[in-house]
């Protein structure tokens, strides 16, 4: 059942993340189930998990029998023989109903682990996405780059052009041969960046770093942002853990009650008794058979008492910890709320500004048909026009991180 209800919530989880991509990327979706399959860490939590479970079998068990054997060295002398041998056996149960409390309390230990599994998966596909967003912003700012450096190969033709017929300056020139001198630095760096980011996702997915990641050319912006449901917050895995420890607590403390109660043991004792030969009557030389009862009683359970005010401050510090993580979660959940808002924002201006630089390189390619064109304004046009390309990428990374960190809140 246990298995049964990880596969389920990673499957809710996978479903509403992938509502939000509106089925953008495909790739995605494969790369984080083969993250789920073969990330180390979730493989960790998930032995911890086993082991914690498999502890409920092991306490599962009584006290050990003591068995013991004894010799008499000086054969004590009895009424009908001397004894010479003795073996007992004993055996002391727990007061009723200990190992059934003992094994709640492991089980409790157990849902603790478990719930560290929903996380790390959580995280993992967290992290997957958002690795993955920064592999395509860099590689659209590449294409960009590239783009631009095209176009400024096309503007230093011109400009050549132009000096041959005395309407341009041979530092025109050089100005846009310098301009491309810088794009193919930043194409240069974005291209090592991007190999760093590559090397951190296929080890997310446990792989040689050197696999090429396949990464979607388009990202569209979404026209409108999905509904979350702020009150699932808590029902965060984080916080449930919070409760599951707090519960564990409780059962330990059931158990220090039933620790600090007595303890019943059972025995048997057996004496040979050899016969006395100088007589002869019916219980010569009778073995001694001696059934016992005993008690073990906590008289001195000082321990108990300690346990038991400890369990209490245990409660208090996870209650106060379960807080502190709330408010923290919420406090990340209206960041990247706010967040999300502004690169929608940020877009539609980077948008609006492109637009209209756009507008003001045609205008400035045309009066070269005049000869009049300012290659100072097509470079500074052209600057803006690319960091305005730049920016739009980056609100659109920007959206997809925040929506990442909201859908691992919220869902």
């Amino acid at each position: 059942m246990k298995n049964i209800s990880i596969i389920y919530k990673t499957v809710l989880l996978l479903g509403s993340f992938f509502f939000v991509l509106n089925t953008q990327s495909q790739e995605l979706e494969t790369y984080i189930n083969k993250a789920l399959d073969n990330n180390p860490e979730i493989r960790k939590f998930e032995l911890q998990y086993s082991i914690a479970s498999e502890k409920v079998n092991e306490v599962n068990t009584i006290p050990n029998t003591e068995f013991g054997v004894g010799y008499f060295i000086s054969e004590p002398e009895t009424r009908t023989g001397a004894q010479r041998f003795k073996i007992s056996a004993k055996q002391m149960l727990p007061w009723f109903g200990s190992i059934t409390v003992r094994e709640n309390y492991v089980s409790t230990l157990a849902d603790v682990k478990f719930e560290d599994i929903v996380i790390a998966k959580r995280r993992l596909i967290s992290s997957v996405s958002q690795s993955y967003y920064t592999l395509y912003a860099n590689k659209a700012k590449q294409s960009i780059l590239i783009e631009n450096i095209k176009l400024l190969k096309t503007y230093e033709t011109l400009a050549l052009t132009s000096v041959e017929v005395g309407k341009a300056s041979v530092v025109d020139v050089l100005r846009l041969q310098m301009r491309q001198n810088e794009m193919q630095q930043l194409l240069e760096i974005l291209d090592q960046q991007f190999l760093a980011e590559q090397t951190k996702f296929n080890k997310l997915l446990n792989q040689d770093k050197a696999i090429k990641i396949n990464v979607i050319n388009k990202l569209n912006f979404p026209s409108e942002d999905f509904e979350i449901d702020s009150d699932n917050l808590a029902l965060h895995p984080e916080l449930l853990k919070y409760d599951k420890l707090y519960q564990s607590i409780e059962k330990s403390e059931l158990l220090n009650q039933k620790e600090s109660s007595p303890m019943i043991g059972f025995g048997l004792d057996y004496i040979n008794v050899e016969k006395r030969s100088e007589m002869n009557f019916n219980d010569n030389g009778k073995d001694i058979i001696m059934p016992m009862v005993s008690i073990s009683i906590p008289i001195f359970n000082k321990k108990y008492k300690s346990k038991s005010k400890q369990n209490k401050l245990q409660q208090q510090e996870v209650a106060t910890q379960k807080q502190e993580r709330f408010n923290s979660l919420e406090t990340i959940l209206d960041k990247a709320l706010k967040d999300r808002i502004s690169a929608r924002i940020s877009h539609k201006t980077q948008t609006k500004n492109l637009k209209q630089a756009k507008n003001a390189e045609t205008i400035l390619v045309r009066s070269y048909e005049t000869g009049t064109i300012n290659f100072k304004d097509v470079l500074d046009i052209q600057e803006l026009q690319l960091k305005f390309q730049m920016n739009q990428i980056t609100s659109i990374k920007k959206y997809y991180l925040q929506t990442t960190i909201i859908n691992y809140l919220t869902n």
